[in-house]
């Protein structure tokens, strides 16, 4: 099929529905493993190993570390080899953090040795899923074109959130029966179902015009990766330390919270997803970076279980289009050898937030509790409204 048939015909985020379906499957079949891990791998290092809420902020946000620099390589490699390479590379290397998660288990009577362990299996996935997201958004963005970028971003960001809302109730099932061991098996196994799909997909053939170095598509990007960066802080918070809000507190549940920050994505892109490509990155970002704000603000101020779930589904759904435009802006300023650059560039700048807001929340939790992670990530959101508002200007 040739690169034109595979153009979205009209403005609508349902056109691209079709075409990107195999990739995005690809996306939630991998992302579903890693979603099982989310809300149990914070409780297993407070409870089982005994550590504290920095350690905790330690291990979740080392993920987000080492994506940081697995994106550039992730970038290099799609564009050279082609983003399928890259894509079962990522899905292969899931598989070894499942290795490394049941490593993690032989050492649970020395708590020190195991929980290093864990930050290897941390520091793994953010190689693994950055080959995976890298990959996919460039080989989405290859078959739709650039015009059609937000479309992409959207619907793979759906998927992957989708995965992420499925996965961490059905990971708490699993280690309520089997065990941090059930985790373990089902992060090995799962991927494998995702390699099979992409194996079978076409190779898309790599361009031969010269590439940017990454260091050039990182400036051409930097000002809405700050945007991004800047935004991600609440997704962080949510993700490293609402379980340990909800148990705290003891209010139940604390998957629901992940589950609501997902159907909240969701239900954000389906009917609007289309409006960066139709609109201009900017125009939608300076808007939606306020919902991420008021969720935040949401969960700091909750008294209950229920307005927590409602800032954590704000957070998804202001998250969802913010991400889209300023990915749309960031696609917009690097030219079509250099996409999986690009794409891995702009990951980078959420990588930077979700490596950093974890540890120093943590820190911020033990000073001055938990709750205040929150009003800390809401001030942040503030921050990327004034960037989109520039970018706006910059237009």
């Amino acid at each position: 099929m040739g690169h034109a048939a595979m153009k979205a015909p009209g403005d609508s985020l349902f056109a691209a529905f079709i075409p990107l379906l195999p990739l995005t499957l690809a996306v939630f079949t991998g992302y579903f493993a890693m979603g099982m891990a989310m809300p149990v791998v914070p409780l297993h290092v407070s409870q089982t190993l005994g550590f504290s809420t920095v350690i905790v902020g330690v291990v979740m946000g080392s993920q987000f570390a080492s994506s940081f620099f697995a994106r550039m390589w992730a970038g290099e490699v799609s564009d050279a080899r082609g983003p399928r390479f890259a894509a079962m590379a990522g899905l292969l290397v899931t598989c070894c953090v499942g290795l490394t998660y049941l490593a993690s288990l032989a050492f649970t009577g020395q708590p020190t040795v195991s929980v290093a362990i864990l930050v290897a299996a941390r520091l793994i996935t953010g190689v693994g899923e950055s080959f995976i997201i890298t990959s996919i958004l460039s080989w989405g963005i290859a078959r739709m074109g650039a015009e059609h970028a937000g479309k992409v971003i959207g619907w793979v960001g759906m998927f992957l959130f989708a995965a992420y809302a499925a996965g961490a109730p059905v990971g708490v099932a699993v280690h309520g029966r089997f065990g941090f061991a059930g985790i373990a098996v089902a992060t090995i196994a799962i991927p494998l179902l995702a390699l099979a799909l992409v194996a079978a997909l076409p190779r898309l053939k790599p361009s031969t015009a010269p590439r940017l170095p990454f260091y050039k598509v990182l400036g051409a990007i930097q000002l809405p990766g700050l945007g991004l960066t800047l935004c991600s802080m609440g997704y962080a918070m949510v993700v490293a330390f609402i379980a340990l809000l909800f148990a705290q507190r003891g209010w139940g549940g604390a998957a629901l919270a992940f589950t609501s920050m997902g159907a909240g994505f969701i239900a954000a892109r389906l009917p609007f997803g289309h409006l960066p490509d139709k609109l201009g990155g900017a125009q939608v970002a300076v808007f939606t970076v306020l919902l991420v704000a008021l969720g935040q603000l949401a969960i700091w101020l909750a008294p209950g279980p229920v307005l927590a779930c409602v800032g954590a589904a704000l957070t998804g759904a202001g998250y969802a289009l913010a991400f889209q435009g300023f990915g749309v802006e960031a696609v917009r300023r690097t030219p079509p050898q250099s996409r999986g650059a690009a794409m891995g560039a702009y990951v980078a700048f959420q990588d930077l937030a979700m490596g950093l807001s974890p540890p120093l929340g943590g820190a911020l939790a033990h000073a001055a509790g938990l709750d205040a992670v929150y009003l800390a990530a809401a001030v942040a959101a503030l921050g990327s409204a004034v960037v989109a508002a520039v970018l706006l200007k910059a237009r």
